[in-house]
């Protein structure tokens, strides 16, 4: 992972929107990445509904999925 205070990833972060800005907090967060594997392996062992489980974990982190 690059170093987000070097100029060039200050930059990129500054010109992204929203939606952009969000993913990438989400994507560097350690809580969320460790929340969405335990999520994925709980759906991968047949543990809880897909569905369910990914919903739930959108609603804990306050995402929104628009098509």
């Amino acid at each position: 992972m690059e170093d987000w205070r070097s100029p060039e990833t200050i930059d990129r972060l500054n010109r992204l929107e929203r939606p952009g800005f969000a993913a990438e907090f989400l994507r560097r967060n350690r809580d969320y990445r460790r929340d969405f594997v335990r999520t994925e392996r709980r759906i991968a062992r047949a543990a809880v509904d897909a569905e369910t489980a990914r919903i739930s974990l959108a609603r804990r982190w306050g995402l929104r999925f628009r098509p």
